[in-house]
């Protein structure tokens, strides 16, 4: 029998039942990838993570969804790291090594922030019309400029005309599923402006065969810095991110382009409670 210690920890949080909850396995040694997925699935989170030794960073980490491992993902990665900094004793500057590479991740207290990785674009082949009736909008919400966009994880990332638009949209089974990211997942990202310097955001996913919003999406928050980027839009920019209203846990994230291109999510992390799994 074998004792494996987690903790559970809330990333883009102001309150403690607020913002993303993930999962941080503080060692995954000795532990299979089918294990890993497992307990994923067991504790059934958006993403648990799971701790290993580097020898190119401060520490290694493998992130889990309930049905798949993912190469990068942000709530991930600062929870990690609010993890890793306590465990080994270390201080506010912290890489890890994930399958996408270095991410550089730096804190002010328990507020931490991500360097991501450079953007990659990739068209969508659909019309406004086609993505409004994906989202279960008029074709008048969509705006300009929806593309795929991989800092790490590649989403779909459609600006929307309103904060109304944001709070209506209902993607349809269906035909979410009639499109798919480069490795075959289907997923959309909306937002809109919220006022000065403000966006509402929403993240759509498919699991277990139905959609599912997520809370907090900073993979997806770093991919929206890639989109802005895209768009040639005038830099350094700066927002703050409301996500995870239409499920009541709100998330609150930072995102900074600066003016070499270098895009920075940030959010402040939480723990509350830790425990132990025992496999034989």
């Amino acid at each position: 029998m074998r004792n494996y210690p987690y903790r559970l920890v809330n990333v883009f949080a102001e309150s403690i039942f607020g913002g993303n909850p993930l999962c941080v396995f503080e060692s995954g040694i000795e532990l299979s990838d089918v294990q890993m997925q497992a307990l994923a699935l067991q504790f059934n989170l958006s993403e648990t993570t799971f701790i290993f030794a580097s020898d190119c960073a401060s520490a290694r980490v493998r992130i889990f969804t309930p049905t798949f491992e993912m190469p990068f993902a942000g709530h991930p990665t600062l929870g990690s790291a609010h993890v890793v900094r306590e465990l080994f004793n270390m201080g506010d500057a912290i890489s890890l090594e994930m399958k996408a590479g270095l991410i550089p991740v730096v804190a002010a207290g328990d507020v931490w922030t991500l360097s991501a990785n450079p953007p990659a674009f990739r068209e969508i082949d659909r019309s406004k019309a086609e993505l409004a009736a994906i989202l279960g909008l008029a074709p008048a919400d969509i705006l300009d400029g929806a593309r795929w966009v991989n800092t790490g994880s590649e989403q779909l990332i459609v600006p929307l005309a309103s904060t109304d638009a944001v709070r209506r949209a209902n993607p349809k089974t269906e035909l979410l599923t009639s499109i798919s990211s480069v490795v075959g997942r289907s997923m959309a990202y909306v937002f809109a402006q919220n006022g000065e310097g403000k966006l509402l955001s929403r993240f759509f996913f498919m699991k277990h065969g139905g959609i599912v919003e997520d809370p907090g999406t900073g993979s997806a928050t770093a991919n929206l810095g890639g989109w802005f980027i895209g768009q040639n839009t005038a830099l350094p920019l700066e927002y703050k991110i409301e996500q995870g209203e239409m499920v009541n846990r709100a998330c609150h994230l930072g995102l900074r382009v600066d003016a070499s291109k270098q895009i920075f999510v940030s959010g402040r992390v939480i723990e509350i409670g830790r425990g132990v799994v025992t496999l034989q």
